[in-house]
């Protein structure tokens, strides 16, 4: 396994431009599956997970051609449904948790598909009971062998569903079925992340007739076929606030280029928050230099608290920066994990380094910020998921003295070449294999 080798204690500089958005990357890239004709998607992040979503993608039949740095013609015209069902595609798409996004293009398009259950981060609880649910009241059949989901529809028939919960893949994988489905198919409370904006906004590019795009109501007519398109994945808002938390618990001043401001929500707002000072400037966030930043209390005196929420409200992606972000805030703050119950089992390794964290429950974090009145100190360190794992190395990054950062593969998930990026920010970071 990989590692980081972090001196910490450096202050940052310069101009540093988001990846594509992964979790965009994930739909669209599964969105391709639908027609037989050429998608050409930019700005995909070249990370771990996406080249093994297009390994899958490959090994289905879907032709892949790189016409330049992040931009790929995607071509599904030959698709071997037959291999779906092989132990080799078994192995492969039990590898990451997107894989289950194949089923619903597959459904449409062809009225039955293939799944393994799915790999993925351990940060708790994740039930797919939202997709399989949505594609059994579109008319599917679905059973399941072993490992293997198996799906069948002759054929798919729009209805009026209510989703047991607002899930960002769970409402992507229901859209991309329901887009070829018999009539009429109304999704209430679907998930309206800027990744289902996009992801229903290419649809449509391709012929799709969606309406209600970005709320959580959404009005399908099903259409016989679809065609190619052309997309563009936004930056990756969860890079954005990353780099936001970065520049504040490091001193750093620091311009996010190109941000796509107007998909970032509630992000700045939250980290605005805890102190976290920028400007605006046009589509760019300018951050400068913080000696000290305070967390804000409620307008009644009483600690502020960040909790995630489904889309408007704070992802729960960047709950892991936003406790880190406040390590060296001057303050305190709740911060409280809703939707993973195993996603703050990394604050020990914060604690080791010197950070004022109290673990509540498995939900629920109380930070005391330090007000840079006490460094971190640099230690050896394990990333236990993606998120956790950058807000470990922002941490080190902070901290006095050399940190080592292991399993770093986890980081490689979901970051692109985050160590050159940040390397020429000003930062010493070494990988070793």
């Amino acid at each position: 396994m990989g590692k980081f080798i972090i001196e910490g204690g450096h202050q940052l500089k310069g101009e540093i431009i988001p990846q594509g958005a992964k979790n965009e990357a994930l739909q669209v890239l599964c969105a391709v599956l639908l027609t037989n004709e050429p998608v050409v998607i930019s700005n995909v992040p070249v990370i771990r997970d996406v080249q093994r979503l297009m390994e899958i993608l490959a090994a289905i039949g879907v032709e892949i051609k790189e016409l330049s740095e992040g931009t790929y013609r995607f071509q599904a015209k030959n698709i071997q449904l037959d291999f779906l069902k092989t132990p080799e595609f078994i192995k492969l798409s039990a590898s990451i948790r997107a894989s289950i996004m194949i089923l619903g293009p597959l459904l449409g398009r062809f009225g039955k598909a293939y799944a393994a259950k799915p790999g993925g981060d351990k940060i708790g609880r994740r039930p797919l009971t939202t997709h399989f649910e949505g594609f059994a009241n579109l008319g599917a059949k679905v059973t399941s062998v072993d490992t293997v989901y198996e799906l069948s529809a002759n054929p798919l028939q729009g209805t009026y569903m209510l989703l047991n919960e607002a899930s960002v893949t769970g409402t992507a994988n229901i859209v991309m079925a329901a887009v070829r489905a018999k009539g009429t198919t109304t999704i209430f409370n679907a998930a309206c992340e800027p990744y289902l904006y996009q992801l229903c906004t290419m649809l449509n590019n391709m012929g799709a007739q969606i309406e209600g795009i970005g709320s959580n109501l959404l009005k399908i007519n099903g259409v016989e076929e679809l065609h190619g398109c052309e997309h563009r994945i936004l930056p990756d808002m969860i890079e954005v606030g990353s780099f936001m938390g970065m520049a504040a618990i490091t001193g750093s001043e620091i311009t996010i280029k190109d941000c796509s401001f107007e998909h970032l929500g509630i992000i700045p707002y939250t980290f605005s928050k805890l102190g976290v000072r920028f400007e605006k400037r046009g589509d760019d966030i300018y951050l400068p230099q913080h000696k000290e930043y305070t967390i804000e209390k409620n307008m009644d005196g009483s600690i502020l608290t960040v909790a995630d929420a489904p889309w408007p409200g704070f992802t729960p992606d960047l709950i892991s920066i936003a406790l880190v972000t406040a390590i060296q805030a001057k303050g305190s703050v709740l911060i409280h994990q809703k939707m993973f119950e195993s996603r703050l089992f990394f604050v020990d390794k914060l604690q080791e380094m010197g950070a004022q964290i109290i673990l509540c429950d498995p939900h629920r974090a109380t930070v005391i910020g330090l007000n840079h009145q006490y460094a971190l100190r640099g230690t050896t360190m394990a990333s236990p998921d993606i998120r956790a794992g950058v807000a470990l190395l922002i941490a080190a990054l902070s901290a006095e003295g050399t940190s080592v950062i292991q399993n770093v593969e986890q980081i490689d998930r979901g970051y692109q070449h985050i160590v050159e990026r940040l390397n020429a920010l000003g930062a010493v970071i070494e990988r070793q294999e």
